[in-house]
């Protein structure tokens, strides 16, 4: 670990295995990776930093694949650090850090409906934001009103909803600018309801998901009128095996790493997946995944 400038109190590592740092637990080293203790740590850290140094923003790393031959620049990691939550009336404002499991829960407990869907999100609101994630019909940016950014320069802007083109699976964001809070609504309704639809639907969830196995959410967006998971069952696909990595037999829209997969490995699977399917339905799948960084 480097030593840090008297003014930054955050965790600073050099050379870190992203393997760390991403639920299918593959890829290689970040050149350097901090953890802020909070936004004014986190605008002090960003000052620093040379003008075209490459940022990667990371919360749990559950919808990334990281190449095995890392990263060439710095990687921001939010999960853990900046997660405050704020609830008034039936406004809440979180930070980016802050898990979707948790969001969910909090807003259950305060009788607000309509965040339960964030329970079966294996994120944080950064990624959730940045992507517009969604499940069970709701999307996050269904009740975002307002999103505070941060800057290259460690300033700090506010937009409203309306300010970003936010369609499926994609959000547009000002060059050099990442979410760092929102600001949501919601309606008001029956706080044990709610706790209970979050209970159902971690179940459902840990029915027909492989969730005790290192894996990224799902690995392609659903085509229009389609599911890309029935795509690639229907194409014989479950269990398809490059070296460690397999297509999951639980949900074909997942693919597992089997303990000893490379990055390299999934890469791999996911373009023979999108190859098959094509050739057996004619439907390109779109990976929803973000593969980022070098190959060895």
């Amino acid at each position: 670990m480097m030593a840090l400038p008297q003014t930054l109190k955050g965790e600073l590592k050099i050379n870190e295995p992203l393997s760390r740092y991403n639920s299918w637990r593959v890829g290689g080293p970040a050149k350097q990776l901090y953890r802020p203790t909070d936004r004014h740590d986190l605008a002090l850290f960003l000052q620093q930093l040379p003008e075209n140094e490459p940022v990667l923003w990371v919360g749990l790393g559950s919808n990334l694949l990281i190449r095995d031959g890392g990263f060439a620049g710095t990687v921001i990691v939010t999960a853990g650090t900046l997660q405050t939550i704020d609830i008034r009336d039936n406004e809440i404002t979180a930070e980016v850090g802050l898990y979707c499991s948790k969001l969910a829960k909090q807003a259950a407990k305060a009788g607000l409906k309509g965040a339960a869907f964030w329970a079966g999100i294996p994120g944080t609101l950064g990624g959730a934001l940045a992507m517009n994630a969604g499940a069970h019909g709701t999307e996050t940016w269904d009740s975002v009103v307002q999103v505070t950014t941060i800057d290259k320069q460690g300033e700090l802007h506010q937009y409203p909803a309306e300010a970003f083109d936010v369609r499926y699976r994609h959000v547009s964001l000002p060059e050099n600018q990442w979410f760092v809070a929102a600001k949501m609504q919601f309606e008001h309704g029956d706080s044990d309801a709610e706790l209970e639809l979050i209970r159902e639907l971690l179940k459902k969830r840990n029915t027909s998901q492989p969730t005790n196995q290192p894996c990224a959410g799902s690995v392609f967006r659903n085509p229009p009128g389609d599911f890309s998971g029935r795509l690639i069952e229907a194409s014989g696909l479950k269990g398809l095996t490059v070296g460690g990595a397999s297509v999951s037999d639980k949900h074909a829209n997942f693919i597992v790493n089997n303990g000893e997969a490379t990055a390299a490995d999934i890469e791999t699977l996911i373009a023979d997946v999108q190859q098959r399917v094509e050739l057996e339905h004619g439907v390109k799948l779109i990976p929803e995944v973000h593969i980022i960084g070098e190959q060895l």
